[in-house]
């Protein structure tokens, strides 16, 4: 093992519960492997510095060649609703939990390995990860935190050349997640489906205990875990849906304990603002639209309660399920609020934001640009109104609502200076559109990662104008706006 990580802080917590909640699994090493990219910024939060050893260090590591002594990776164990349907056994069937790692805060951070081989949980599976779906988990995970949304990091990519089968041989890759926890609704869903009440607890117990930890004193300790999960998804979906983002495969599975996003697959940000945007190829009737992730969220919500029953009781369950609605129109209210620059709250913004909503859906407005051309605008008309006009094939329709909003803001104080900037801290310029992540995933599949490492750096400041980069922020091309993404990306 490489003297780079001699004084990392390897601290076991979840690995310590072991059996049945996770298992011990071996690597099965990436050959050839190379790194594509590693996240220095992340990485300095652990307190390693970039360099030529770190880099050889993170190739050895993460392409399973080698393993921390006091930490043998582990595969977690989990069921879920997919697309509705209960499977009463999922699991990490392609990730390994590779650590446990307090970074310099003191924080304990784990460490997942995506594509890693199979594990007992892989089912058909091969266990592996390729090229596209894991350059597309690394910028959109990143671009999501430089946006301000809850989310899992990304710490390194490889590739290999070793090839990995999908419909069609593929570059085999492997990518290195962060987080607090990996824990999801599913984890729950497993002990209370297969009538592991002990198990049940010692898991509700352990995630008060590491992640609750203000309500470990509480009798109530259990709902009051549950409560602020309701309020942390409530928000988590509000951000999604104020950013247009739609996630493409909320299952049960893939909702976090902590209300980040996790497990980014046929994911997409909005283009033209379409309500009912489905980005999933392989959702033929819509389940998880764009529209549709609020009550999908709820439905989830219900489900983790269900598997709390065994503990908690159903009354104390459905009164912090009741406060999903209000808490999701509250936080969603206030997100749109200040994408439209207003501070203070009036009875008639929903309706301003709404009739907004629709007047791009009916011009087929691009989502981003619409509300950043907004951002630049005064109280008094201007020549630059055209700029957010030309969003909107019906220009005379964006005028009114232009006036309509423009009342509203005379109901405001703050100057056109300091409105400005606060929508422009709000209203990001550039996003990850499907169609620049498919041009950097084309040329690295090719051997060229600059368009990959010249995108990363866009999103990390996705708020700032940049002149060098003002294409990204074009509308999308005809070949990239009805990209088919599905679950294997």
């Amino acid at each position: 093992m490489s003297e780079v990580w001699q004084n990392l802080q390897i601290s076991p917590s979840f690995a310590r519960l072991g059996e049945p909640f996770s298992v011990p699994v071996l690597p099965e090493p990436l050959h050839e492997a190379s790194l594509l990219a590693l996240n220095t910024e992340l990485l300095a939060e652990f307190g390693i510095a970039d360099s030529e050893a770190v880099r050889e260090a993170v190739t050895a590591l993460f392409s399973g060649r080698e393993a921390f002594d006091e930490y043998p990776p582990r595969a977690a164990v989990y069921s879920g609703h997919q697309f509705g349907v209960y499977v009463p056994q999922l699991g990490d069937g392609r990730a390994l939990l590779y650590a446990e790692v307090l970074d310099k805060k003191g924080q304990r951070q784990q460490w997942q390995l995506k594509g890693g081989g199979k594990t007992p949980f892989s089912r058909m599976g091969d266990g592996r990860a390729v090229l596209r779906s894991t350059i597309r988990e690394y910028l959109c995970s990143e671009a999501m935190h430089h946006l301000g949304i809850p989310t899992t990091r990304a710490l390194c990519l490889l590739r290999s050349q070793e090839p990995v089968y999908r419909e069609k041989p593929e570059t085999g890759a492997t990518m290195v997640r962060v987080s607090p926890t990996f824990l999801r609704f599913g984890n729950f869903q497993f002990f209370a489906h297969t009538g592991q009440h002990d198990a049940l607890k010692t898991l509700l117990d352990f995630t008060v205990r590491e992640h609750f930890a203000d309500y470990l004193d509480e009798p109530d300790a259990g709902i009051l875990l549950f409560a602020d999960v309701v309020k942390r998804t409530a928000d988590l979906i509000a951000q999604w849906q104020a950013f247009g983002f739609a996630h493409g495969v909320m299952n049960t599975d893939n909702m976090s304990i902590l209300g980040l996003t996790i497990d980014y697959g046929p994911f997409g940000f909005l283009d033209a603002f379409e309500p009912h945007f489905i980005c999933n190829h392989s959702d033929y009737h819509g389940r998880y639209a764009f529209d549709e992730q609020p009550t999908i969220a709820y439905w989830n919500l219900c489900r983790f309660a269900e598997s709390l029953l065994p503990l908690l009781s159903k009354e104390a369950l459905g009164a912090e399920l009741e406060k999903f609605e209000p808490r999701i129109i509250d936080s969603y209210s206030k997100l749109m609020r200040s994408k439209l620059g207003l501070s203070t709250e009036q009875d008639d913004d929903r309706a301003l934001s709404a009739s907004l909503q629709k007047l791009m859906a009916d011009n087929a407005a691009d989502y981003t640009r619409s509300f950043r051309t907004l951002s630049h605008l005064q109280q008094a008309p201007r020549d630059c109104d055209r700029k957010f006009l030309d969003e909107f094939a019906d220009r005379d329709a964006a005028s009114q609502w232009l006036a309509l909003w423009r009342q509203r803001l005379q109901r405001e104080s703050n100057s056109d200076e300091t409105r400005q900037q606060q929508m422009l801290a709000v209203n990001p310029k550039y996003i990850l559109r499907n169609y620049l992540a498919q041009q950097a995933i084309a040329a690295a599949e090719q051997g060229d990662d600059e368009p990959f490492h010249r995108l990363y750096q866009l999103l990390r400041h996705p708020f700032d104008e940049q002149a060098e980069n003002e294409h990204y922020a074009d509308l999308p091309p005809d070949w990239g706006r009805h990209l088919d993404i599905s679950c294997s990306s």
